[in-house]
């Protein structure tokens, strides 16, 4: 009983944290979140952006693992799969992403990354949560179709995602923090390919882990990287002259 009540308020936490995240996609696509080329001191104290993009990501690091010794996790497991690309990943976001831009001098607002580190360490402890108590898969969940096709979807995602962010950051020459159009690869399509790639690749955690706390990590993204490609491209649109017309925000001839 008590196993199915700690799983019934898991579960109910999770639902409120999703219609949480439906409300701040709403609230973001009538405002920009004040980071990157959005940046500005209004929003108070300011901390250099590589120094706080690598404290807010790595939070998730630690919200996560601090779960699973109280799990027993077979590595060579589905659960042991799932949890592996997902460090993976977020090894990736905190230690190598935040020491290859090329932001010097950047500033992001101090506010920004404590609601980052708090969106992660909810996200982060969701997930490690689930995969210490109540993520369970048999071995034959390796052969179904939603493990599959998630697991195409996520590495095309994260394919995605990291050959366009490399290719904004070679953009820039030496200590250059000014914007370049960018025009090769998905460029030539949309103007935010590593935002696309990034929610394909959770759209794909999502289906092949299978999970609520999957699912709401995606609702999460979509809230904050749909509203984000909508303001870059309008941003695009009005700092280059000449921009493509039929260059989308974030699916090529859709959207």
């Amino acid at each position: 009983m008590m196993n199915y009540l700690s799983f019934h308020y898991y579960q109910l936490f999770i639902l409120c944290w999703a219609l949480i995240g439906i409300g701040a996609g709403t609230y973001l696509l009538r405002r920009e979140a004040p980071y990157g080329r959005y940046s500005n001191e209004q929003w108070g104290p300011m901390i250099d952006n590589k120094t706080g993009w690598l404290l807010m990501e790595a939070t998730v690091l630690v919200s996560f693992l601090v779960w699973l010794p109280f799990g027993a996790l077979d590595w060579r497991s589905p659960a042991g799969v799932m949890v592996g690309l997902f460090l993976l990943h977020y090894l990736h976001r905190s230690f190598v992403y935040p020491l290859m831009i090329r932001t010097h001098g950047k500033k992001m607002p101090v506010i920004i990354m404590l609601s980052a580190m708090l969106f992660n360490t909810v996200n982060g402890s969701l997930l490690g949560i689930w995969f210490a108590a109540f993520g369970h898969y048999a071995d034959s969940w390796y052969s179904t179709p939603a493990f599959i096709a998630g697991l195409i979807l996520f590495f095309t995602g994260m394919l995605i995602n990291w050959r366009s962010d490399y290719y904004l950051i070679h953009l820039r020459q030496g200590h250059d923090t000014g914007y370049k159009l960018p025009q090769l690869g998905l460029f030539k399509y949309i103007s935010s390919p590593n935002l696309a790639g990034e929610i394909l690749e959770w759209g794909g955690y999502a289906l092949f882990t299978w999970s609520l706390p999957g699912l709401a990590f995606f609702i999460w993204t979509l809230a904050n990287l749909v509203p984000r490609a909508l303001s870059n491209h309008r941003w695009y649109q009005a700092q280059f002259p000449g921009y493509p017309a039929n260059r989308k925000a974030l699916i090529p001839f859709i959207l």
